[in-house]
């Protein structure tokens, strides 16, 4: 990856991690449709979520080794699309990162997340039962505990929160997933989802949402176009050409399997009377498959108008982002995902990279498909 010289983009007054992040904030907040006041109070619980690290000056190298982005910087937005209004913006942020270990990290994140709760008075109890499986003293694994805030209209967000079912082992986190799954009343729920090669990832809903979920991330490796419609187990859907066709266009056409960074699927359970998951997500890296973020802006423009979305606002946010052109790197985009959700029409997201350490450079190996074969 190529490291950036502090002024190269940030700008007049970006200074600091804090600086550059709220700043992309505002910015990505207009592309949402979201006032001014509601940017000001989401880049201040940003910089609260941050800590000591939103301090940092940007010249020096990131606090930790964070796994949230390939540059560390403990940071990500994303923007999903629905048909016929502005996408909502979302913020994913590790709360303890530069804590100095992955416990302490875990124990400041559980803090952050309960001053959350106390700001906008939402329950912590399916957190706090199982913080044992996830918080333990000596945790292992690439993270501890991220949180994501969705950013609604008059500055009270949706919060959900990621844990890292490895915390005890790789060779545990089944085990660990399935004693979680059986604490949050989905006892059922693991037997019935697809096989997988690892399982990076547990999210719950906290606050307020009209249906809270509790998520479980799979990991695949190698897979194919092919194969990825045959791992949904929502009742009645999504249509399996679908989401075969947004693997190819997202992946490029031809290609046989995601030989580098593997795919993930989200099946989000909402009913703890039945087993099967009422959501499927299908998250393509498209980082490790285009040559350069023009590439992965046009597959994901090919995306939003097969799903009747405009795409439009996507360009914005990238310009938003950086002032780079989309060509002179890759990963800008990182990941792109097809979202179904019963009793909802698809959703398009798009996972946004801040950049704060390094540009990586483009992917020689990826090839630009024609244009016409990108419907």
């Amino acid at each position: 990856m190529t490291p950036l010289r502090t002024g190269d983009r940030q700008g007049p007054g970006i200074s600091t991690l804090g600086d550059l992040t709220t700043r992309q904030l505002h910015r990505l907040s207009g592309v949402a449709g979201l006032s001014d006041a509601d940017a000001d109070t989401y880049a201040d619980v940003l910089t609260e979520a941050l800590g000591a690290v939103a301090a940092r000056p940007l010249d020096l190298p990131p606090a930790a080794e964070s796994f949230l982005s390939d540059d560390h910087t403990p940071v990500e937005f994303s923007l999903s699309f629905r048909p016929g209004t502005a996408p909502a913006l979302r913020v994913l942020v590790e709360p303890g990162c530069g804590a100095g270990s992955l416990a302490r990290t875990g124990r400041k994140g559980l803090r952050a997340v309960r001053a959350m709760a106390g700001r906008w008075n939402f329950a912590t109890d399916r957190l706090d039962a199982l913080a044992d499986l996830f918080l333990p003293a000596s945790p292992k694994g690439p993270l501890a505990l991220w949180t994501a805030l969705e950013l609604r209209p008059g500055g009270v967000p949706g919060v959900k929160v990621y844990l890292n079912p490895a915390a005890a082992g790789r060779k545990r986190a089944a085990q660990t997933l399935a004693e979680a799954l059986r604490r949050l009343g989905h006892g059922r729920a693991l037997a019935a989802l697809p096989d997988a090669d690892g399982y990076p990832f547990l999210a719950l809903d906290l606050g307020d949402w009209d249906t809270p979920r509790v998520k479980v991330y799979l990991r695949h490796d190698r897979l194919s176009p092919t194969e990825a419609p045959g791992l949904s187990r929502v009742a009645g859907g999504p249509d399996p050409e679908s989401v075969a066709e947004f693997f190819r266009t997202v992946a490029g056409p031809g290609l046989p399997s995601l030989d580098r960074r593997p795919a993930l699927t989200c099946h989000a359970l909402t009913d703890s009377a039945v087993a099967r998951p009422t959501g499927f997500t299908l998250h393509i890296p498209v980082r490790d498959y285009a040559p350069h973020d023009g590439e992965s802006l046009a597959r994901a423009s090919a995306v939003l108008r097969r799903h009747g979305m405009d795409p439009a606002p996507l360009a914005r946010a990238l310009a938003a982002v950086t002032d780079r052109r989309p060509e002179d790197g890759v990963g800008l985009i990182a990941y792109l995902a097809l979202v179904h959700q019963q009793g909802s029409p698809p959703r398009v997201t798009a996972y946004l990279s801040c950049e704060a350490y390094a540009v990586r450079p483009p992917n020689e190996r990826a090839v630009t498909p024609p244009l016409e074969v990108v419907h």
